[in-house]
């Protein structure tokens, strides 16, 4: 699977920020945004699930729901809130919700 970096934030080497190309079009396709201070967030939280053995959370914010995997803190998916409402959601072991 390809994968690209994306508005990288200086000084945070671990921050999840990092799209597989799936995500990253889906993000673009739905308009998905997420602020700088959210990734901060988003990469602690998916930080702590890795130190307690989550390979796979899924990520729950106001405006998105992403899939990541924690190993190389990569977004795998991502669906808007109103999509995410519908969906049967496998293949994860913890959710982190923000």
């Amino acid at each position: 699977m390809n994968r690209i970096n994306i508005h990288p934030i200086p000084f945070h080497p671990n921050v999840t920020k990092v799209h597989s190309k799936h995500a990253s079009e889906r993000m673009q396709l739905r308009d998905i945004s997420i602020s700088d201070q959210e990734w901060n967030v988003i990469t602690e939280k998916v930080s702590e699930a890795k130190q307690k053995g989550v390979k796979q959370p899924l990520v729950i914010l106001d405006q998105a729901t992403l899939i990541v995997s924690a190993a190389n803190h990569t977004v795998i998916t991502a669906l808007d809130r109103q999509e995410a409402k519908e969906q049967l959601f496998t293949n994860i072991d913890g959710t982190i919700v923000l």
